[in-house]
């Protein structure tokens, strides 16, 4: 074994000066302290902090756009507004999540095994097993067994959230006679006059909620109404014409939405489809048969935290009996159902026009599409289409159940249960 120094150099090597060892020992020292990480002053730290906090509220911002069908982009930050005018575009809901939702339901053959296998036994019974059109089974009325439809019981007015889906109604199969046979909305009211105005109640000489005038409450909830009626019931509309009731009952105001819709209703895309708005069918596919069922509520709350403002909202479930257009006998059904938010503010406080609403905040939900999206239209399925086109995956669902919320997120083209 060799031995050392006491400096820890081996005798052997090749020996250096001590005045070059020493400056070499010397730099390597200055080096280390020069590289060795530092305290943040104060001041350095606050800073850090305030940046990381910037970036993680847009992060949050620019993440809030990703609950929406296919990634639809979230609409641009307005800028900061003097106090009496509107804040937020269109189509912000108080939270500031985009609302814009399109959930798309097939009419498939849930439980086609199951019918094939009972049809050895039962044809009847086999039918009764399919959803919608000639899958809902046979029978001679609409809505009940052996009693005409003049004898229907028609449901009381909805003016709470039900507590769950209704029944099933007896198996029947629709007819152009008889268009909502089999359905649940056989004992629905048909068209306008379904969506009823809550009465808006207020005391003192100038009687307001939530510092909103009660008239100005009393003419967004009327709006609201007309706004449903003309873009889901106006039967030109249905087939395909411009809506321009409904446009006009918007605020000019809201500039960009209505840019956005027009242009969606000039050349639908997969992006902007007019049909998450207003109800529409291709004239040249299908027709419509009968009165347009209609179920759901109207209701109005102060916004919380924000006076001379209220949230108008309505909930509603549209069903259409369409059959081919230039005849046929088969009879299936579309159900739309559509979430609105509208603002009523105090027009001493926000800007407004007068007699027109502001949309905050739409869901829709479609049964019964073949899942084409950006089409512009709603094309339903009937029996024979059933067995072609794309297939429906995720659990099924139940389009009238009105108790339960529209999903947050797209679930592309699911499976319905009934039509």
């Amino acid at each position: 074994m060799s031995e050392q120094s006491s400096s820890g150099r081996d005798q052997n090597s090749s020996p250096l000066p001590d005045d070059v060892w020493e400056k070499f020992v010397e730099d390597s020292e200055r080096g280390i302290r020069a590289s060795a990480p530092k305290e943040p002053s104060a001041r350095a730290r606050m800073v850090t902090e305030r940046l990381r906090a910037m970036d993680e509220a847009q992060a949050a911002a620019n993440g809030a756009g990703k609950k929406r069908r296919r990634g639809r982009s979230r609409p641009a930050a307005a800028p900061a507004l003097p106090e009496g005018w509107r804040t937020g575009p269109a189509w912000r809901d108080m939270d500031g999540r985009a609302k814009r939702r399109r959930n798309v339901w097939s009419a498939v053959g849930v439980l086609l095994a199951a019918a094939v296998a009972v049809a050895a036994v039962s044809p009847s019974g086999a039918l009764s097993w399919l959803p919608g059109g000639l899958g809902e089974g046979s029978g001679t009325s609409d809505g009940a067994n052996g009693a005409s439809a003049d004898s229907v019981v028609p449901l009381a007015p909805e003016t709470a959230r039900p507590s769950g889906a209704p029944s099933a109604a007896p198996a029947d199969v629709p007819t152009r006679d008889r268009p909502f046979a089999g359905s649940p909305a056989a004992r629905w009211e048909a068209g306008a006059d379904a969506i009823q105005l809550p009465k808006v109640e207020a005391k003192g000489a100038k009687a307001t909620v939530n510092g909103v005038p009660v008239a100005d409450v009393e003419a967004a909830l009327e709006g609201t109404k007309d706004f449903l009626v003309a873009s889901n019931l106006d039967r030109a509309v249905l087939m395909g014409a411009e809506p321009k009731k409904a446009l006009a009952l918007i605020d000019p105001l809201a500039k960009e939405y209505l840019s956005e819709l027009r242009a969606g209703l000039r050349k639908p895309t997969e992006q902007n489809d007019p049909t998450w708005t207003f109800s529409r069918f291709d004239p040249d596919e299908v027709e419509l048969v009968g009165d347009v069922r209609v179920r759901g509520r109207l209701t109005f709350e102060p916004l919380r935290e924000t006076a001379g403002k209220v949230v108008v909202k309505a909930d509603y479930t549209f069903v259409y009996a369409v059959a081919p257009a230039g005849g046929g006998d088969e009879v299936t059904r579309s159900i739309v159902r559509r979430v609105i938010e509208v603002d009523a503010a105090d027009p001493a406080r926000f800007r407004a026009t007068g007699g027109h609403i502001w949309p905050l905040a739409v869901g829709s939900e479609i049964s019964n599409d073949d899942c084409r999206y950006g089409d512009g239209v709603i094309r339903p399925k009937f029996f024979a289409d059933r067995f072609d086109g794309s297939t429906p995956t995720g659990e099924a669902r139940d389009p009238y159940d009105r108790s339960r919320d529209l999903p947050d997120l797209d679930q592309g083209c699911a499976v319905m249960s009934r039509t």
